[in-house]
């Protein structure tokens, strides 16, 4: 085996083991994000103190996600990288451009609703996936 194959070998083992430490974090997140969401109504009756602990333990948690992306993205190669940064930067202008829209929708009365911090995470989220999607196809 030459030095070129053990190398890229390597960053392949590496790769996968970024992808899986990410997805660990991020599955971690989600769990103490709905354990934020769901406990104090179905499992400690708003006791403050499992609050403030399940707040802190979601925060901690999504720092270490934080962390995980950054070694994910840092293994990359450059163009997965870009494609990456592509993504990363149409979702950052279609969450500030369309949240701060929809957030003004309701103090102009054109809604009668108060937006959700959900409707612009799941338009962040598809954003992005589309923006991946469409990284992949034009360099392939």
């Amino acid at each position: 085996m030459n030095k070129s194959s053990t190398q890229s070998e390597h960053g392949a083992d590496c790769n996968s083991a970024n992808t899986a430490m990410l997805r660990n974090w991020t599955g971690a997140w989600l769990v103490t994000t709905a354990a934020v969401a769901f406990g104090p109504k179905f499992i400690w009756d708003f006791s403050t103190l499992p609050t403030i602990i399940a707040v802190l333990v979601n925060l901690a948690v999504g720092l270490g996600m934080i962390m995980a992306t950054r070694r994910y993205l840092k293994g990359l190669d450059e163009m997965q990288q870009k494609i990456f940064l592509d993504a990363g930067a149409l979702t950052l202008g279609v969450g500030m451009v369309c949240g701060l829209s929809y957030e003004m929708l309701e103090d102009i009365k054109l809604i009668s609703f108060e937006p959700e911090i959900s409707h612009l995470v799941m338009l962040m989220a598809l954003t992005f996936l589309a923006g991946m999607v469409f990284g992949h196809w034009k360099y392939r």
